[in-house]
């Protein structure tokens, strides 16, 4: 069997990873214990992230011509790739806070929705809530002028009660 042949279902399961991801992010993760391995995977698998370690040649033909082909730059030493379809800063914000704990863990650096990002906009990336808080704080803020203006009435009606008796 040709090296080619071997190589390229290899190429087609990245391919099918990021297909649709809203974020990709590339770490070197050199340096990190087991335990400090096994814990970081913990972590990603609980977000929603796949972080998976391929030869850097083969995550280079994967990219070619698609909005990840940024990340080639960063394919040097030992990489690993963590991709999200779902939470555009997942990725990122995970791999950054365990950074702070485990300086072994590198951020190269990333794709978020189409956009490249260098490590340092990574780390800004990683700095936005998820989804879901921002919803929450939205929707809080809506509900926040409506229940006043509840009080107010329920108050106005209180005291007119007060007047009549």
């Amino acid at each position: 069997m040709a090296k080619v042949e071997l190589k390229k279902p290899i190429v087609e399961e990245i391919s099918e990873l990021l297909n649709g991801a809203a974020t990709a992010v590339v770490v070197d993760y050199r340096g990190l214990t087991v335990a400090q391995d096994t814990e970081l995977r913990k972590q990603l698998r609980e977000a929603g992230v796949v972080y998976k370690v391929y030869k850097n040649t083969m995550i280079n033909f994967a990219i070619k011509d698609t909005e990840f082909s940024d990340l080639a730059q960063h394919l040097e030493g030992p990489t690993a790739i963590a991709v999200c379809k779902d939470d555009a800063t997942a990725a990122a914000r995970v791999l950054v806070n365990f950074a702070k704990g485990a300086e072994a863990l590198e951020v190269k650096g990333g794709v978020v929705d189409g956009v490249y990002y260098d490590a340092d906009g990574v780390k800004q990336i990683a700095s936005i809530p998820s989804r879901e808080v921002l919803l929450s704080k939205l929707l809080g803020s809506m509900q926040s002028p409506i229940t006043n203006f509840a009080r107010v009435i329920k108050q106005i009606a209180e005291q007119n009660e007060e007047a009549a008796q």
